[in-house]
C-alpha cells in the first residue's frame, strides 16, 4: 500500500510527462505548518527532502528536535522585522520577501552575520489587500536597487493567486508570473498549492508547495 506522499509523486510525474517536463525541473515543497515531528521524519525516510513552514519559531523548534542536517527547510511565510535575526541561517530559500525594505532589513542581518541568504521575491499579482507581496510595478521599479544587496541571492519569485474553486483561474496569474521572471532572467518560481499546482506545473513552476495531499490532515 503506497503512501499519500507516494501516491502524489506519482501524479506530479504523470502531470510533468503529459506537458513534457522533466519531473527533476519540480521540486515538492512538502509544506509542514502544523504537522507533528512523526509525521516529517516519515517523509523523510521516504527521501523528502524539502519541507516548508509558515512560523519562524514553529520551524526553528522543529530543526532543534529533528536535527536532520539533510533537510532543506523553506520559509514560505511573512517575516517579521524582528524575526530577521532568527532567520538567517537557519533557511535554504525563503520564499517571502514581499517588499525592497524587507529584502534592505535582510541584507543588512545577513551583512552582520557575514552569510548570503538564498530568497524569492514574493508578487501580489492580483493586488490583494490581504496578501503580502510587492505588485509588479513596484518589483520593476525597485529592480536596480534589489540587484546592490549584495548578500541576497534572488533566485526567483512567488506567488499566490486568489482563492479560487476553479484551479484555472491560477493559470492567468502564473503565466504572468514566469513572464516576469524571464524578463529579470530569474530561474525559480514558487507557484501552486494543493489546489492548483497541476495548473502551475503547466504554467512552469520549478517550486510547489503542498501540504495536506502529502501529510494528511494537520495537527490540531
Amino acid at each position: 500500500m503506497t503512501t499519500p506522499l507516494e501516491d502524489f509523486r506519482q501524479k506530479l510525474i504523470s502531470v510533468c510527462q503529459n506537458c513534457n517536463r522533466d519531473p527533476e525541473t519540480v521540486t515538492l515543497v512538502a509544506v509542514s505548518k502544523k504537522q507533528s515531528l512523526t509525521k516529517i521524519h516519515e517523509a523523510y525516510r521516504q527521501n523528502q527532502m524539502d519541507f516548508g513552514e509558515n512560523y519562524v519559531q514553529e520551524a526553528l523548534e522543529k530543526q532543534q528536535s529533528l536535527k536532520i542536517t539533510q533537510i532543506r527547510w523553506h520559509l514560505i511565510g511573512p517575516v517579521q522585522t524582528n524575526k530577521i535575526n532568527k532567520v538567517i541561517g537557519h533557511f535554504f530559500l525563503i520564499h517571502s520577501i514581499d517588499s525592497y525594505e524587507t529584502a534592505v532589513e535582510f541584507n543588512k542581518r545577513a551583512e552582520k552575520n557575514n552569510l548570503k541568504i538564498s530568497i524569492l521575491l514574493q508578487i501580489n499579482l492580483a493586488n490583494e489587500e490581504t496578501k503580502s507581496g510587492q505588485s509588479k510595478e513596484e518589483l520593476l521599479k525597485k529592480w536596480e536597487d534589489y540587484q546592490k544587496l549584495k548578500y541576497l541571492e534572488i533566485k526567483g519569485l512567488m506567488t499566490m493567486p486568489p482563492l479560487s474553486n476553479n484551479p484555472e483561474s491560477s493559470r492567468t496569474y502564473f503565466k504572468e508570473l514566469k513572464l516576469l521572471a524571464t524578463k529579470l532572467k530569474l530561474k525559480e518560481l514558487s507557484m501552486g498549492t494543493s489546489s492548483d499546482w497541476k495548473v502551475a506545473v503547466e504554467e512552469g513552476a520549478t517550486l510547489i508547495r503542498i501540504g495536506t495531499a502529502v501529510f494528511g490532515d494537520r495537527s490540531s
